[in-house]
């Protein structure tokens, strides 16, 4: 069965779901962690490597959008299984291929709480991939932010300017927030491997 969410144009996106920031919230890490406890068992059988609260929510301190991202990293043999999209969707969540570009491999994303009646729900994302793909490079990220405040102050700062100027346009905020991130990870990962 098709989801609504499929139908939506890029238009309905920016305004269904604006961009807002809240203040840091710590309920957000119980919230990921909830949730977690209800993804493993359904997962379980294709071997999961690495189930990780990452994204804005998962830095103490800063604002973000009061979206929890998890990443899940599982072996290469079983991405894009019709049988763990279909677990996925018996809990809600709603498949994306993310299809490869630049330096990015084709990896899963899954979608929850994208209720378009009106009615607020605790939104989801999960980013599934193996191990070698660019994206587990998110948790580099995470982690020097929260080791390093100054920085994180610098990404917040960044990230309240775009929402200002990007509120409806979801392409061009995440966009606008894009070399911050890649500068980031590129020094830190040179420097890890140094």
């Amino acid at each position: 069965m098709s989801s609504p969410l499929y139908e939506l144009k890029k238009e309905d996106w920016n305004r269904l779901f604006p961009i807002h920031l809240e203040v840091h919230n710590p309920v957000w890490r119980e919230i990921f962690l909830r949730e977690k406890e209800l993804i493993l068992p359904r997962i379980s059988s294709f071997s999961p490597e690495l189930v990780e609260h990452v994204g804005s929510t998962s830095i103490p301190g800063i604002m973000a959008k009061p979206y929890i991202d998890l990443l899940i990293v599982i072996p290469a043999e079983h991405l894009f299984n019709e049988d763990l999209i279909a677990s996925m969707a018996e809990i809600g969540f709603t498949y994306f291929l993310v299809p490869k570009r630049d330096d990015i491999e084709a990896y899963m994303s899954f979608g929850k709480g994208y209720n378009l009646d009106g009615v607020k729900e605790q939104i989801f994302h999960i980013h599934m991939c193996p191990q070698d793909n660019f994206m587990v490079n998110q948790l580099l990220f995470r982690d020097v932010l929260r080791a390093d405040e100054r920085l994180a102050k610098a990404y917040e700062n960044l990230k309240v300017e775009s929402a200002s100027k990007f509120k409806n346009d979801r392409g061009s905020y995440l966009l606008s927030k894009n070399e911050f991130i890649q500068d980031v990870i590129k020094k830190h990962r040179t420097s890890t491997v140094e």
